[in-house]
Parts: structure tokens; sequence; C-alpha cells
């Protein structure tokens, strides 16, 4: 299983807002990341936090791009988190090697085109909303039924734009749309997703529906998260400490 390490490029993400807003910064807690053993780093301008409001594409690029750049010269996989196409490919052009788009697709329709012609990997997340609209949007018949079924859907919308088969991992969002039950639930079942026959990437770190009062106080239950999800045969974690993730899958 990889570990996937945040690096939110901002002054306003959930659990690290503000702690790697400067390029020296960012440029240091990846670094650090490597010397951790991250397989991949996760590199974001734009919060996603629940009512977070948009930054203009010219913003997130002006975060992000010179990180990627900086950090590519490491030799670790870097991955874009991203909502957008142009960022995406002037991420990938600076060094990235992976999209990890949360909004699957919807959020930008030349997404999946764009990723087809940079032919990188690409972590399509199943997604309903964005940030000031997600907690209503958040009713389902089946939780894990219905967000396979949306995830499918935009796949396959990915896989006619021409992105191929083997670039896609899927995630299912854990916390995008969805309450603490219906994560918990997507998570007791997570082996269901098994019938999509694609890899995936699960990211809950220090998400509310662990539980404690801030996100350092839910770092311990994120650990037992990449725990449980160690057995699942998960393609990857996306988490914001890297070292004791690393230290649970390769524990003997």
């Amino acid at each position: 299983m990889l570990v996937m390490g945040i690096l939110n490029v901002t002054p306003d993400s959930f659990a690290d807002g503000g702690a790697h807003d400067t390029f020296e910064k960012a440029v240091a807690r990846g670094l650090e990341m490597v010397q951790e053993g991250v397989d991949i780093i996760d590199i974001g301008g734009e919060s996603t936090r629940p009512g977070a409001d948009r930054v203009s594409a010219e913003e997130e690029q002006r975060r992000v791009l010179p990180v990627i750049a900086e950090l590519a010269k490491s030799g670790v996989s870097i991955s874009i988190d991203t909502m957008r196409s142009e960022t995406a490919a002037l991420a990938v052009a600076a060094g990235a090697t992976i999209v990890n788009d949360v909004s699957g697709g919807h959020a930008d329709p030349k997404m999946h085109t764009t990723v087809a012609r940079l032919s990188c990997k690409y972590i399509l997340m199943h997604w309903r909303g964005h940030s000031k609209d997600m907690n209503s949007l958040s009713t389902y018949d089946d939780v894990v039924r219905d967000v396979k079924s949306e995830i499918m859907s935009q796949v396959e919308l990915a896989l006619r734009a021409g992105i191929s088969r083997s670039n896609i991992v899927i995630d299912p969002g854990l916390g995008f749309s969805k309450d603490a039950e219906q994560n918990w639930e997507i998570i007791d079942r997570i082996s269901e997703f098994d019938e999509l026959e694609l890899p995936m990437l699960v990211g809950g770190s220090r998400k509310r529906f662990l539980g404690g009062e801030t996100p350092d106080q839910r770092e311990s239950a994120t650990i037992e998260l990449t725990r449980t999800l160690l057995a699942k045969k998960i393609w990857g974690v996306r988490v914001h400490s890297v070292r004791p993730h690393r230290e649970v899958i390769d524990q003997p």
C-alpha cells in the first residue's frame, strides 16, 4: 500500500492550513516527507474543506507550480490536487505525474480530455458538489451502492475521453457529501468496491468523522484506519503525517 503525503500550499485547509503556505515551508515539508518514506506527495493550492471558497486559477497555480518543480528534482512522485484542467496540464509540465481530481471530472468538462492527452495517472474521486454545497448533498438510498454507481459513471466518461483504464485510480471521497455514519459504512464495506476492478485511494486523514475536537487529536484514529485498510489491499492512503503510516505498512 502506498503512502500519499498531503502538502497543502494554502492558508485555509482544515488540518494544516497555513503550515506550508509559502514556497520555503512547502518545499521543506516535502523534503521531510521524502526522508520519512513517502511514495507520492500530493500538492494542492485550493482548500476543499466544507464551506471553503474557491481561489482563482492564477492563485492556485502561483502557489503550487514552483513547489512542484522544486520537489520533482528529488525524484519522488508528485501528484497535483486540482479540479482544473489548466492547472493539471501546467503541473504535469512542471514535473507532476499524477492528477488527483476530487471532482472526478465534474468541475471542469475539459479535465478528462486533458488527462487523456497528458497520459498520466488519474485519481477520480466521488464528488457531488463544491465545498459550499456538499454538506447538503449527502442523501443516499444505499451509500456504497450509490457511490459505486456514481464513480463508474465518471469512469466511463473518462474512458470515452481516452484515459487508459490502467491509469485510473478511484477514491470513494470520505467526507465529501457524506456524514459520519456514511463514511464509516463505506469503510466497513470497502471490499465491495473491489467489484469495480480498479485500484483505490482512501483519504480519511484527520477528518471529523474520526472523532476528536481538533485535527491533531484525530491522528491516532487515522493511523488505525490505515491499519484497517492494509488488510483490505487498498492501493494507497492519503495522509498528513507520513512516518507513522509508513511504519504501519512496513511492519513485519
